[in-house]
């Protein structure tokens, strides 16, 4: 019989701030203050979502827009990170790195460093009630200016060993010039901030190339098409590249046909470092344990590559050395049970 996902210890390195949100609190904050929500984010969630073309993006991205509205006050936000860390350690979760562009707050919380300060206090106390260790990559928006993201970067550097670990680049990868945001991550590199930029899902080698050569990513959102290009994957897998696979999230967007397609027996046969994460449960209904129960089920996988997935989640996260040597024997103790 197979051992429960449930307790199987675990490192979340792929989740959206607004994203995060369950259901159920998205619905109280809108009825609250009167916001009208779009049928699929009602009656029809969670929504059908495609990406396959600029008109499928441009619907996905309205529905995060009026998820994102819905956060009127600093409660809320607390609120929002103090359900997403209860959500992770329900599910096992130890270590969450959430991830978050300031700017799309900015004028609602008082500027990006009021909102920056408000978050880490906010991920300081869920940690602390939940016990899940927690930290922050900010993440800049590639349909923004790459001095936009410039300055998001000299943002995350003020905070890094502060409870900003990395700093990203998010939204749709077939937008801007992949080359023009390197001198952004140039700016997080000095300061010591993990590189996680997004690639390798709408686009396929081409991006994930550029995301290695131009931005020196340490870890991809998504790269799941790195399959696609076996010398592209063997380059991943000996430079030690985390890919943060979000399957559900995969299929939702159209990206594959089915759980089945979505290639992680490919990666990992390929020796590639992957730590599975759940994107945006908000808008995909699933969360982080489902990521690990539908790859388990759609590809038959033992449990030993369940506790191998969350061993590399830990490889490839930013926590402190206590929490992950924690893990490991415990994720060790899970098999042995």
């Amino acid at each position: 019989m197979a051992r429960p996902l449930d307790v199987l210890p675990k490192a979340h390195l792929h989740l959206h701030f607004s994203g995060s949100m369950r259901h159920s609190t998205l619905l109280e904050l809108a009825e609250r203050d009167g916001i009208a929500l779009p049928d699929a984010l009602v009656e029809e969630w969670p929504p059908r979502l495609s990406a396959a073309d600029e008109k499928g993006w441009f619907r996905f991205q309205r529905l995060y827009d009026v998820a994102r509205s819905v956060l009127r006050t600093e409660d809320d936000v607390r609120r929002l990170v103090r359900e997403a860390a209860e959500d992770d350690a329900r599910e096992g979760g130890r270590w969450l790195e959430i991830q978050v562009d300031p700017s799309g707050y900015a004028a609602r919380f008082g500027g990006i460093t009021a909102f920056t300060d408000l978050v880490l206090d906010a991920v300081a106390a869920a940690s602390s009630e939940t016990g899940v260790g927690m930290a922050v990559v900010v993440a800049a928006n590639r349909t923004r200016h790459p001095m936009d993201a410039r300055t998001l970067a000299r943002l995350a550097t003020q905070y890094a060993g502060r409870g900003v670990v990395g700093f990203g680049l998010s939204n749709d990868e077939r937008r801007g010039s992949t080359s023009e945001f390197a001198p952004a991550f140039r700016i997080a590199e000095r300061a010591g901030l993990l590189l996680a930029p997004h690639g390798g899902e709408l686009r396929g080698a081409d991006n994930i190339r550029a995301c290695l050569d131009e931005l020196r990513a340490d870890r991809l959102g998504h790269g799941v098409r790195s399959a696609e290009d076996p010398a592209l994957l063997e380059r991943i897998a000996a430079s030690g590249v985390t890919l943060e696979v979000c399957p559900v999230s995969n299929v939702a967007l159209g990206v594959y046909s089915d759980l089945t397609s979505v290639p992680l027996p490919q990666l990992l046969a390929g020796g590639a470092q992957i730590a599975l994460g759940a994107d945006d449960p908000l808008l995909f209904g699933s969360r982080l344990e489902g990521q690990y129960a539908t790859m388990r089920a759609a590809h038959g996988l033992s449990d030993e590559t369940m506790a191998e997935l969350a061993r590399m989640s830990f490889g490839g996260s930013r926590a402190p050395s206590d929490l992950v040597s924690r893990a490991m024997k415990d994720i060790d103790a899970w098999l042995a049970s």
